[in-house]
């Protein structure tokens, strides 16, 4: 019966160098965020407590669509935090 040939094994290839720790956020990041996420809760809460006549008065519904874009970007945010 014929034998396989062997095959000879590649040279060793190091893995790529990492680029390091990932840096920081900078220091107005955290505020930025936490701030959108309370402010975004504090339009709904308002549009609520005021039976839809505040914060802005005449676009009715559209607050709840306000305040939501408001968390939904503080939320985003977090994504990126470090």
């Amino acid at each position: 019966m014929p034998e396989s040939r062997i095959r000879r094994k590649s040279a060793f290839t190091p893995p790529a160098a990492k680029s390091g720790p990932p840096k920081p956020n900078p220091a107005w990041f955290l505020p930025v965020m936490v701030g959108l996420l309370l402010l975004g809760l504090a339009w709904i809460v308002v549009y609520y407590v005021t039976q839809t006549e505040y914060p802005i008065p005449g676009i009715g519904h559209g607050n709840l669509v306000i305040g939501f874009a408001i968390g939904l970007s503080g939320f985003l945010m977090t994504t990126r935090w470090r």
